[in-house]
């Protein structure tokens, strides 16, 4: 018969989910796992991903602890030492790895290499995974909750984690209501091969209508992100590819020069925060707690914020001989990770307000802000630092 009892439940097995369940794991807390499919194999002829992230240093950090950074290098991932954004071309912010001292800012990772990665880990740990399953109903009971299945089985568990996304079930079943907004922007993302090798600077130029994005990748594969009206990225996505090269190649920079469309996928932009992160024996981590505008791309990167802080203190009450499952304190984490999380919301939202606005003296004062933040020496490092979670 199934042992169907654990210490922790994890709902989604995705990119912050599968991480959270292999660092509890190795803290040896009976874990397990529901998620709707189990990823596809790699392939290493396949083309790109189209949903890329950018991975930051502390995050290749938490990879590398977990066992689970060596996989993502096998298959492919690229690093980026330069990041660069402008709007007038006399206004040009450039961030790069030297500065810092380090060999590198971050990697771009393929989505679905990263969750192939941390779920072939979970399997190496032992983790017991749930997959292909859906979470029918939510309950409390004895201290603890009972999960439903969709297929009729039943987990029982002393705390339970939503790592299920942005429309998380866990946080709805929960009664966690959400605070939020759509922007009035939408992203196109394009996979393409360029004319000349990808390089390591990732751009962005603002624009009237919303910024224009390049991602290296591996040879001579990037990314390219388009924001704008949510019509015209819709009335973009209905376009063939061809007639996309096109358009991109009329309102990107020159220096995109020749390239190829593969592929292309768009998402609406939508800030939503939860009103709390906890309850006694539950808890949510990454989307399902918090979305966020992508202009930084700290997106996956909070969400690994949220796995540390979670796991330290859950050890920690652990070792003290605490209720570790207990609402009180589960609120040390929520107390650590909300004022972060808002911080980094608001920090976007101000940049997207800033830069989305066409009255001329905010062009002129934001311009004239980029240049200051060239020159800001200690405090540009600052800043990087801080999006990179050092």
């Amino acid at each position: 018969m199934q042992d169907n009892r654990f210490d922790v439940v994890v709902v989604g097995g995705g990119m912050v989910g599968a991480a959270l369940a292999c660092s509890l794991a190795l803290q040896r807390f009976r874990v397990a796992v529901v998620d709707r499919a189990e990823p596809a194999p790699f392939d290493a002829s396949s083309d790109p991903d189209v949903r890329i992230s950018a991975i930051g240093s502390a995050s290749v950090g938490l990879l590398k602890q977990l066992d689970v950074w060596p996989r993502v290098e096998a298959m492919r991932c690229a690093p980026y030492r330069k990041l660069e954004t402008w709007e007038w071309q006399t206004a040009h912010v450039s961030f790069d790895a030297a500065s810092l001292g380090l060999p590198e800012l971050g990697f771009m990772v393929e989505n679905s290499v990263l969750q192939r990665a941390l779920w072939e880990r979970m399997v190496q740990l032992d983790i017991a995974l749930r997959s292909p399953a859906t979470l029918a109903d939510l309950r409390q009971e004895n201290g603890g909750w009972r999960l439903d299945l969709g297929d009729g089985e039943a987990l029982h568990t002393r705390l339970v984690v939503g790592a299920d996304g942005a429309n998380s079930q866990v946080r709805q079943m929960a009664g966690i209501g959400i605070d939020g907004w759509s922007y009035a922007q939408s992203c196109l993302l394009v996979s393409v091969t360029c004319e000349h090798p990808a390089g390591d600077a990732t751009w962005q130029q603002f624009t009237p209508h919303g910024p224009r994005a390049f991602l290296p990748l591996y040879d001579n594969r990037a990314s390219l992100v388009w924001y704008d009206a949510p019509a015209r990225i819709r009335q973009l996505q209905a376009m063939g590819l061809p007639q996309l090269e096109k358009e991109i190649a009329a309102t990107f920079p020159a220096r995109l020069g020749r390239f190829k469309a593969h592929a292309a996928g768009g998402f609406p932009l939508v800030r939503r925060h939860a009103q709390r992160y906890v309850l006694p024996g539950l808890a949510l981590i990454g989307d399902a707690a918090h979305t966020i505008n992508p202009l930084a791309g700290q997106g996956v990167n909070l969400g690994y914020r949220d796995v540390d802080a979670l796991v330290e203190v859950l050890v920690e009450a652990r070792g003290n001989a605490q209720d570790w499952a207990s609402e009180s304190v589960l609120r040390r984490y929520q107390s650590q990770r909300r004022r972060d999380n808002l911080l980094m919301q608001s920090g976007m939202d101000l940049f997207y307000f800033a830069f989305s606005n066409r009255l001329p003296p905010l062009k002129f004062a934001r311009n004239l802000g980029l240049m200051a933040a060239e020159r800001s020496g200690v405090l540009k490092r600052k800043v990087l630092r801080y999006a990179l979670g050092l």
